[in-house]
């Protein structure tokens, strides 16, 4: 019985999460939590290495879910550097911040985010909420 040898073209690729948080254990949990459920995890931990990622990564992620409070650039400034670029316009955003405020919030889906999520967050709906954006976006 022959094997069949898989080439990168025949593989599937996992779908690409960015993840721009600059609490460490805040990344170490969201890297575990992601690649269990079959996502590959890019992570910044500040504005200035998001704007990097925007800029130079090959192609676009899946999803950013994106902290408010960051260092360089916070992520209000991110969701807009985000939608402005070509070919990150269409990716979607989740934020995962503390920030509780009804203003936060309202700045943040007018600014072009696709989610809110106030830490601490529960792990299940979180990833019911990935999974629903990230539906949505996929090309038909």
């Amino acid at each position: 019985m022959g094997t069949e040898e898989q080439t990168l073209e025949t593989l599937p690729l996992e779908p690409t999460v960015v993840v721009v948080e600059d609490d460490q254990i805040m990344v170490t949990l969201l890297e575990h939590m992601l690649s269990r459920s079959g996502f590959s995890v890019q992570t910044a931990l500040n504005g200035r290495q998001a704007v990097d990622f925007i800029e130079n990564l090959p192609s676009p992620p899946a999803l950013v879910l994106l902290d408010v409070m960051l260092p360089y650039f916070d992520g209000f400034e991110l969701i807009t550097k985000i939608r402005a670029h070509a070919t990150w316009k269409r990716v979607p955003i989740i934020m995962l911040t503390s920030k509780s405020q009804e203003h936060d919030i309202v700045r943040a889906l007018d600014n072009g985010a696709n989610d809110y999520i106030v830490k601490p967050f529960r792990p299940r709906e979180l990833l019911a909420r990935i999974r629903l954006v990230t539906r949505v976006s996929l090309p038909s």
